[in-house]
């Protein structure tokens, strides 16, 4: 024993930024390091990325690595959680990495790695908007849509992938065309991406006038903050728009709540944190019209309440509970 606090590590692989935070035994926040994710990056120079990152938030904590217990490692991408790779995130271009296998040879302890939305979903059920919660669904809109569950304190997912593949649940028969390859996909209908293109060719219309002067209404300007000061100042149209989409995430969480009995549905993202009114009472109010009649009451909508932490906490306390002996 060398006399120091052991520490745990989480790491949230975001797809355009990576961050890294320490936590002392109680999962407390000692340190942190975030950068910008290098999306061209080749996977050798991504895990050169991520290893650094991890040290220097080590650093900021005044911990060195044999002070780590172990690291959870939240990654956008389907992972094998069994073998600890990392499938496919196609934001970074990387396919089939042994991020467990990397990480674990350079800092000599366990590490976990799961999906980044499941690590926040964990997070929230643990420690945010979900605690005692036994069933707790997470979603969150942003360019696309994640989502994830967790069941009784454990992270549902499948034999060889995570799952709970939320954004591309089929909700407009003959939709949108989805990056993968099917039409109709939440995420193509309810994303960011996907109200911001509406809110662009109400724009174009002349439909939206508080928008018109604030910004110049092409995507990268209609970020979630910009759409929710132009819906506060009365741009209607707008929040039509907006609604709509959380109507047809309200859909989606409709069919969940009738398969798992979800009795908590948590949404998070930098959409719903900056209109949270709109899409708590639109999701709830059409997926509770849609549910079974006993699941009417059985559930409630809460917007996320541990931000950025939400990813980096999950992936930590995840690796602390597989860390712990069996009883």
């Amino acid at each position: 024993m060398n006399g120091r606090e052991k520490c745990w590590a989480g790491f949230d692989l975001g797809g355009t930024k990576m961050l890294a935070c320490v936590f002392d035994a109680e999962l407390q926040k000692i340190g942190s390091r975030r950068r910008k994710t290098r999306g061209e990056a080749g996977q050798e120079e991504g895990v050169a990325r991520i290893i650094k990152t991890i040290d220097q938030a080590l650093a900021d904590a005044d911990k060195k690595r044999r002070d780590l217990n172990g690291i959870g490692i939240g990654c956008p991408s389907p992972v094998d959680m069994e073998r600890g790779v990392l499938l496919e995130a196609v934001n970074l271009g990387w396919e089939n990495v042994n991020v467990q296998q990397e990480l674990e040879s350079e800092y000599d302890c366990p590490v976990a790695v799961l999906n980044d939305v499941d690590a926040g979903v964990y997070g929230e059920s643990q420690f945010g908007a979900a605690s005692g919660a036994q069933t707790v669904l997470g979603v969150f809109p942003g360019t696309g849509i994640g989502g994830g569950c967790v069941y009784r304190g454990q992270i549902v997912h499948g034999k060889a992938s995570s799952c709970m593949e939320i954004g591309h649940v089929q909700v407009r028969e003959g939709g949108h065309l989805c990056g993968c390859g099917r039409r109709g996909c939440l995420e193509t209908e309810a994303s960011r991406l996907a109200i911001s293109a509406e809110v662009a060719k109400a724009a174009f219309r002349g439909e939206t006038p508080q928008l018109l002067e604030m910004v110049d209404p092409n995507l990268p300007e209609l970020r979630s903050g910009v759409l929710a000061e132009a819906i506060a100042a009365g741009d209607e149209v707008i929040e039509r728009i907006v609604q709509d989409a959380a109507a047809k995430i309200g859909i989606a969480v409709a069919n969940f709540v009738n398969l798992f009995a979800a009795d908590c549905v948590v949404l998070g993202g930098g959409m719903v944190e900056a209109m949270p009114d709109i899409f708590v009472n639109t999701v709830h109010s059409v997926a509770v019209k849609r549910v079974l009649p006993h699941f009417a009451d059985s559930f409630h909508t809460v917007v996320a309440e541990l931000g950025d932490d939400a990813s980096v906490l999950g992936a930590a306390a995840w690796a602390r509970q597989l860390c712990r002996p069996a009883s």
